[in-house]
């Protein structure tokens, strides 16, 4: 997979080198910061089209824009000191897209055209440079209140970069700062990759829905008040999509405080609902399938999340070489449920399975939870692997009142925060079937009330070789 990745990403470097460059100064963008220079960005991306495509280049200057619309066959490229900085003027913003029929995902998954840079049902795609975007006048708000979907456009843009049902697609290189609801958003892409890019956002870093054979490489992420780096399937192409075929290597995401990761500080954010994190769900109607993430580090954020909760599969999933530092909450956390945000004559049942989690190291973990490994009664998680896994927590849990019984994930969202502390402090399984632990050791920095490991409708597990 990798050696195809490697292909890929040549073939389309090789594409963008050869292509003719057209720079947007020519065609009356100012560069001072002053001037709206969206309109003439815009002019010069569709006079580069009418030309069978090229690269339109940002040199270095401040450029106030509205709504960009990328095109087939364009490169936009941000040169070394160009910055993209979003109008607050809601007049410079493209209206929402029509979306017909039920709306089963937030207004910030469904809309794509109010949003800073977009395109839709575009060939060959690109955004590069060393430039800069800044997103501090879009919106970091949506449609969805309390886990429930209001419907509708929020009514201003509230994403950076926004592409739909795109192919051959590329971001490399950019720094976005305040993003909005997504610095980026991919939903319905095929082919492409994401890599070396920088993102310090107010809410989801990278979002990548319905997508499939998909590359995320070499990015550095700071979320403080959201997810990171999250795959989904939404029903936001009104049919269940899965993403599959996706490797996400060489990633860093972290919790710092807002802003504090560009400007070198980087001040730990005091712990939200969730700060960071690498995550499939929850929005998960299509379900993900072949998966890869792997050499991933993680500081000051949650750990790994993967929650199938709408009717989809979610399997053939393998983790690798993974450290995290002061983690927020849980370090890893696998779950399925019935939320099933969808038609309701759909019938499918959520499913997890084969799932192969190993080499992670876990520093300074919150005591909440240790790892959480939850299926659903009569539809169990099937065939989790851990191995070499070493973690260590921070201890200080009180011992599970007798009676107690732990949450069933049920129709709940799907936060281990909301669930409360789990009954064991290094692993809590419960509906199971094939739970394979390998060299899985737990430490504490102080004494814990909890068991190390509480399982409960467990079948076919083994440790270290031994069947229980």
């Amino acid at each position: 997979m990798k050696k195809v990745s490697l292909i890929l990403i040549c073939l389309l470097t090789a594409v963008l080198c050869c292509a003719a460059t057209y720079n947007v100064r020519d065609y009356g963008a100012k560069g001072d910061g002053k001037c709206l220079d969206s309109k003439y960005i815009n002019i010069a991306i569709a006079k580069t089209e009418e030309q069978g495509g090229g690269t339109v280049i940002l040199p270095a200057g401040t450029y106030l824009c509205g709504s960009i619309h990328l095109d087939n066959n364009i490169e936009l490229r941000l040169e070394a000191g160009a910055c993209i900085v979003a109008t607050s003027d809601r007049a410079a913003y493209d209206e929402s897209e029509v979306f017909d029929g039920p709306q089963y995902q937030d207004g910030g998954h469904t809309f794509f055209h109010n949003s800073l840079i977009w395109a839709d049902g575009k060939v060959n795609v690109a955004v590069t440079g060393r430039g800069i975007i800044d997103g501090s006048a879009l919106t970091k708000r949506d449609t969805e209140k309390a886990g429930i979907v209001q419907g509708g456009s929020i009514g201003q843009a509230d994403k950076a970069i926004a592409l739909k049902n795109c192919k051959n697609i590329a971001i490399e290189g950019i720094t976005i700062t305040k993003g909005g609801h997504f610095a980026i958003i991919i939903t319905g892409c095929e082919r492409g990759y994401i890599n070396n890019v920088t993102i310090d956002t107010n809410r989801d870093g990278i979002d990548i829905d319905c997508c499939r054979f998909v590359n995320v490489s070499g990015c550095l992420i700071n979320t403080p008040n959201d997810d990171a780096l999250v795959i989904k399937s939404s029903y936001a192409l009104q049919r269940p999509v899965a993403s599959e075929n996706i490797n996400i290597y060489g990633c860093t995401v972290t919790g710092y405080k807002l802003g504090t990761l560009l400007s070198g500080e980087k001040i730990p954010e005091t712990v939200n609902w969730v700060c960071g994190r690498i995550k499939l769900g929850t929005e998960s109607n299509g379900g993900y399938r072949n998966i890869t993430i792997t050499g991933c580090t993680m500081e000051y954020s949650s750990g790994l999340a993967f929650e199938e909760v709408d009717q989809g599969r979610m399997e053939n999933i393998t983790v690798s070489n993974i450290t995290m530092n002061h983690v927020h909450h849980y370090p890893i956390y696998i779950t399925t449920g019935c939320r099933n945000r969808g038609p309701k004559e759909r019938t499918d049942v959520s499913y997890g399975g084969n799932i192969s989690i190993n080499n992670v190291c876990a520093f300074d973990c919150d005591s909440l939870c240790g790892i959480i490994c939850t299926g659903m009664p009569q539809h169990p998680l099937r065939n989790i692997s851990l191995s070499d896994i070493r973690i260590e927590y921070r201890g200080g849990g009180k011992p599970c009142p007798s009676g107690k019984v732990y949450r069933e994930q049920g129709t709940n969202y799907p936060e281990p925060r909301w669930a409360g502390p789990t009954p064991a402090y290094g692993l809590y399984a419960r509906h199971v079937d094939g739970l394979v632990l390998r060299n899985v050791v737990f430490s504490l920095l102080r004494p814990d009330g909890r068991e190390a490991i509480v399982t409960d409708d467990v079948t076919n597990m083994s440790v270290d070789g031994k069947s229980l």
